[in-house]
């Protein structure tokens, strides 16, 4: 078993064993951030869903109103003027069949991969490479499109694909712990009004379990989900 070290230790008397209230769990947060490197805040949400169904899968993209914190690197795979017009928009590589050969040899310099609908029968071969990292493009999380500016303009200002996993938790960050609390609790809010606008048409009964939030390198703390879905924007801007 891992030896929990001293910091995190004092850290985690910090915590009580409770739901907070979405504020004072995000203060708190903030609080515990004393890693000696920008920690991003994370959200792990236990729903009542079991994905081995089809019915019960939840895969999607949220906006995060106040961004990520982070620089995305974006890749496209498209063909012909879609090449240039995503150079245009901001990509910060964009090829056709010779970045699907880059790809293959080991080439992953980009955070976020996008690709027209036309090129998606040779993007396929790259599923091997790409699924196990999470990168592969779906029109479920908004990757592969026309749309090439729209699409790059969203996911380089905040926009994030993320989805449950095979026990139903839902893992996602949303912003850095230096954000002001206010716009954690902005960015938290978008969060669960897209997990709430999305659910699987199988799940039954009580959809949302339990909701923790931390710092990257901090104890987990958990919020009040009531509180949180109770909420009104007005009020969390």
């Amino acid at each position: 078993m891992p030896k929990i070290s001293r910091r995190l230790r004092e850290l985690q008397a910090k915590v009580q064993d409770r739901p907070y209230q979405p504020l004072e769990a995000l203060e708190l947060l903030k609080e515990t951030a004393t890693a000696k490197f920008p920690e991003s805040a994370e959200a792990h949400i236990r729903l009542g869903i079991d994905p081995k169904y089809t019915d019960q899968q939840l895969r999607t993209t949220v906006v995060l109103p106040k961004g990520t914190g982070q620089t995305v690197r974006v890749a496209v795979i498209a063909r012909g003027e879609k090449v240039t017009e995503a150079s245009n928009s901001g990509a910060d590589i964009a090829g056709s069949e010779e970045l699907i050969d880059d790809i293959q040899k080991g080439m992953m310099n980009f955070d976020l991969l996008i690709a027209t609908p036309d090129m998606m029968p040779q993007v396929a071969k790259l599923g091997k490479l790409l699924g196990p990292r999470g990168l592969m493009p779906s029109p479920k999380g908004g990757t592969v499109t026309f749309d090439l500016a729209q699409a790059i303009a969203e996911f380089k200002a905040g926009k994030l694909e993320f989805r449950a996993d095979r026990t139903g938790i839902v893992h996602v960050l949303f912003g850095k712990a230096a954000f002001p609390t206010q716009d954690l609790l902005v960015n938290l809010k978008a969060l669960q009004e897209t997990i709430d606008r999305n659910r699987p048409s199988g799940a039954k009964g009580r959809y949302w379990r339990s909701m923790y939030v931390c710092s990257t390198m901090g104890p987990a703390i958990q919020v009040d989900i009531p509180g949180l879905r109770d909420l009104k924007l007005g009020e969390a801007a």
